[in-house]
């Protein structure tokens, strides 16, 4: 966004004054936000194998995640979903994801992803839905994932998680599927 602002000032010995400014933080400030975006996005792409090329259409150097493939935006240019189920990707999810705090689903299910769930991923407040079932995850269930108070579906089944159902989720009211 760009705003200009003109003042201009007539007195009785007819001289002009120009006030000229130009205020651009708005703009800076989407761009920085685009940007943090994009580095999160870009952080999992840089761990996954991709040997279908689905992420190919994700490229760092665009400022705007809104444009790749498999990234769903709103009107204001947050991302609110990544759909990448089925599609043969492998590697790790990155703590980054947490910083999309704006994402309401994340389908990341029947590929090869190995490793832990993040306990970033708690942060995620206005997630719907997980869907990571059918991977390769390990470890425990982030009790993080009980701050998600908007979350319909958790979806870990066909995984190696271990350790109990954290008693955090009992607090998740909305929670239809798990």
């Amino acid at each position: 966004m760009l705003v200009l602002c003109f003042s201009i000032t007539v007195a009785k010995s007819n001289y002009l004054v120009l006030c000229f400014s130009i205020i651009v933080a708005k703009s800076n400030l989407q761009v920085a936000k685009n940007r943090k975006k994009c580095d999160a996005l870009n952080a999992l792409k840089t761990n996954l194998a991709d040997p279908n090329n689905v992420l190919q259409s994700w490229d760092a150097t665009l400022v705007n995640p809104c444009t790749w493939f498999h990234v769903t935006c709103n009107s204001e240019n947050s991302v609110t979903r990544v759909d990448l189920g089925n599609a043969n990707l492998s590697g790790q999810l990155v703590s980054q994801l947490g910083q999309l705090t704006n994402l309401q689903y994340l389908e990341l299910y029947s590929n090869n992803i190995s490793g832990k769930v993040p306990e970033e991923l708690g942060n995620l407040t206005n997630l719907v839905s997980l869907d990571l079932y059918l991977n390769n995850l390990n470890g425990p269930i982030p009790t993080t994932l009980g701050k998600l108070s908007k979350l319909r579906f958790l979806r870990l089944n066909n995984n190696s998680l271990m350790g109990e159902i954290p008693r955090s989720l009992t607090n998740v009211n909305s929670l239809q599927v798990l």
